[in-house]
């Protein structure tokens, strides 16, 4: 089974430089050009099923793709972006610039990095991304031809890591995703194989 994990559309925060996580942000007029690129794209391409993320940055890229094509798309909020708790809403890059705040970390040295109040850690979503593989997607590996997973940059990442099996000091192995980028993955009997990681069709 083929497995396209994608990154939601560019969002009017994402576009201002500021940080979101389990904030709700919609899609400017950009992200969702982007997603409605991407699905003429795909539209050839056969899908079983979409999974999405619940927020609706996630939800309407994955609507987006899909087009008028007859593909269920479940939400499952296993696949929420990681929350950044007390940072959400901040300046990306003075966030990054800020040796006060543990962010800083967050893509050189991904391990030391700590979650702020009220927001999650890398071990945490990895938990969740890692249940949602082993209870979701991996018994139907034999079912399906190929689904889409659509979800965000820290947590596709979290998925990679499940597929890896690497550790945290690599999270970011193999770059961030661009919004609307696609990592293909293959699952069979003898586990994942990664055929291409920032695949873009637009």
């Amino acid at each position: 089974m083929e497995i396209y994990i994608v990154r939601h559309g560019q969002t009017i925060w994402n576009a201002s430089g500021l940080l979101q996580g389990s904030a709700d942000i919609e899609l400017n007029e950009w992200g969702r050009e982007l997603a409605g690129k991407t699905g003429m794209e795909l539209e050839d391409v056969h899908f079983d099923k979409i999974y999405s993320s619940p927020l609706i940055r996630a939800y309407e890229t994955a609507c987006l793709i899909r087009g008028h094509r007859n593909i269920e798309i479940i939400r499952d909020e296993r696949l929420c972006e990681l929350c950044f708790g007390e940072n959400e809403g901040k300046n990306f890059k003075e966030l990054l610039k800020d040796t006060s705040n543990d962010f800083h970390y967050f893509f050189d040295r991904p391990q030391l990095y700590k979650a702020p109040k009220g927001g999650e850690s890398f071990e945490q979503i990895s938990i969740r991304a890692k249940e949602f593989m082993e209870e979701i997607v991996e018994p139907q590996k034999n079912e399906f031809e190929r689904i889409m997973i659509v979800g965000h940059g820290a947590l596709n990442k979290a998925i990679m890591r499940h597929i890896r099996k690497n550790e945290i000091s690599e999270y970011w192995s193999g770059g961030l995703q661009k919004n609307c980028s696609v990592s293909i993955v293959n699952l069979t009997d003898n586990g994942y194989h990664i055929i291409e990681e920032v695949k873009l069709f637009y």
